[in-house]
C-alpha cells in the first residue's frame, strides 16, 4: 500500500502545498544569510529560525508566521490549489529542520562555528530543494518511516 499525501478533496486541516514551498523559500533566505553574517548575529538568526521550526513542528505548519503570511498575502493572488496535502509530512519536516537548526545554534554558541555552518548548510539544502523543486526531504523521510512501521491494524490468524 502506498502512502500518499495528496488529496483532491481536503479536510479542514489539509494544507495548500504551495504554502510550505513558500515557507521553504523564506527559510532558505534566512539560512543563506546565517552563512554569510558574523557568528554572533548568525547565532541569533539561526536561533530564531529554530523557534519558527519549533512552532511548525509542535503546532502544525498551519500555525506558523509563514503560513499566516501565505494565507493573507500570497494565496489570495493565486488560483485555487489543484490538490491539498496531509499536514503531517510537512509538520515532520519542520521537526527535522528544528533538529538541524538546534545543532547549528548549539554549535555556534559553543564556538564550533564549522558545526553550526554545516548544520545550517544541510537545512539550507533541504529548504532550497523544497522551495525550487517542491521536493520536501523531511516529507519524504516521513513517508518512508510510515511505510516501515508495522501495520497495527493487521491481525494474525491463530488456528
Amino acid at each position: 500500500m502506498s502512502v500518499s499525501t495528496a488529496r483532491s478533496v481536503g479536510t479542514p486541516s489539509d494544507v495548500d502545498p504551495r504554502g510550505p514551498q513558500f515557507a521553504a523559500a523564506l527559510t532558505a533566505v534566512v539560512l543563506a544569510v546565517v552563512l554569510v553574517i558574523p557568528t554572533p548575529a548568525a547565532t541569533l538568526l539561526v536561533g530564531a529560525q529554530a523557534v519558527l521550526f519549533a512552532v511548525g513542528a509542535l503546532g502544525g505548519v498551519q500555525r506558523t508566521p509563514h503560513a499566516w503570511l501565505f494565507r493573507r498575502v500570497v494565496r489570495p493572488r493565486l488560483s485555487p490549489p489543484a490538490e491539498l496535502e496531509d499536514p503531517l509530512p510537512p509538520q515532520f519536516a519542520q521537526a527535522v529542520g528544528l533538529a538541524f537548526t538546534a545543532v547549528a545554534f548549539v554549535g555556534f554558541l559553543a564556538g564550533a562555528t564549522v558545526v553550526g555552518q554545516v548544520a545550517t548548510g544541510f537545512a539550507l539544502a533541504a529548504a532550497l530543494l523544497n522551495a525550487v523543486f517542491r521536493f520536501c526531504l523531511g516529507c519524504e523521510l516521513y513517508l518512508i518511516l510510515q511505510r516501515l512501521r508495522p501495520n497495527r491494524t493487521s491481525t494474525t490468524a491463530a488456528g
